[in-house]
């Protein structure tokens, strides 16, 4: 993978389990500093277990994972939200009978990475959410609330973002402003994204680096210059 980054996060032959059924097979991964590396696949082969386990909500049973070159496969979920790693898992979770200014300002209160200007800088990412903030975040739209959860994670000015299906059904024009928002994320504040994405044109026009998954491992991946979006398309199709 030529002229792509160091990695800042690296998944290395990660196995997890539910229970006795295994999940993921031996997992490799890498996430480039300042860069964005988008993983694809059909519903149900890993996806969002790898992004839960690389953000400590399910235990590894073997492997191993990185963030700038530290080990941490045993660390506790909130001890890797201090380390700067944010997750905005599908569902596009908020309080729903707060605000979208509540909802901003509690989590930037808790975090110890952030201040108040943060609640600022996101609000200037996704200005629609500035019209919005005393709207309780459960009368939001699906785009608006989408929005919200990716600025919630922001506030806590992570050093690794990790993104869930953020287009899932969500209308075409808000989709547009959360891929503004994204890019503009990598070229101007040099954040490191994963991002699990099923609309390959708009991961493609993202991403520096891609992995396809096929029942719990990476089947195809490399530079996004090596992409070949037929091999891709065939590994998604149902």
């Amino acid at each position: 993978m030529s002229a792509v980054a160091a990695p800042i996060l690296s998944v290395e032959n990660l196995e997890v389990a539910y229970g006795s059924t295994q999940v993921l097979f031996s997992v490799s991964l890498d996430v480039p500093e300042g860069g964005l590396c988008c993983l694809m696949g059909r519903n149900g082969v890993g996806k969002s277990t790898l992004m839960s386990a690389i953000v400590g909500l399910l235990p590894a049973s073997s492997g191993t994972i990185t963030l700038g070159g530290r080990d941490i496969t045993k660390r506790a979920s909130f001890d890797r939200v201090r380390d700067g790693i944010a997750y905005v898992p599908q569902g596009r979770e908020s309080f729903p009978y707060l605000s979208v200014y509540e909802n901003l300002r509690i989590v930037a209160e808790a975090s110890d990475r952030s201040g108040s200007a943060a609640i600022e800088e996101v609000l200037d990412r996704f200005p629609r959410l500035r019209k919005l903030l005393e709207r309780p975040a459960g009368f939001l739209s699906g785009g608006e609330a989408q929005q919200l959860a990716i600025a919630r994670a922001l506030v806590t000015k992570p050093r690794l973002l990790l993104l869930d299906e953020p287009t899932e059904g969500i209308q075409p024009s808000i989709i547009l402003e959360i891929e503004d928002a994204i890019a503009d994320l990598k070229l101007s504040a040099g954040m490191s994204i994963l991002l699990v994405e099923q609309y390959v044109d708009f991961a493609i026009r993202l991403a520096d680096t891609y992995a396809v998954m096929d029942v719990g491992r990476i089947v195809a991946g490399g530079d996004i210059a090596t992409f070949e979006r037929g091999r891709v398309q065939e590994l998604m199709a149902v």
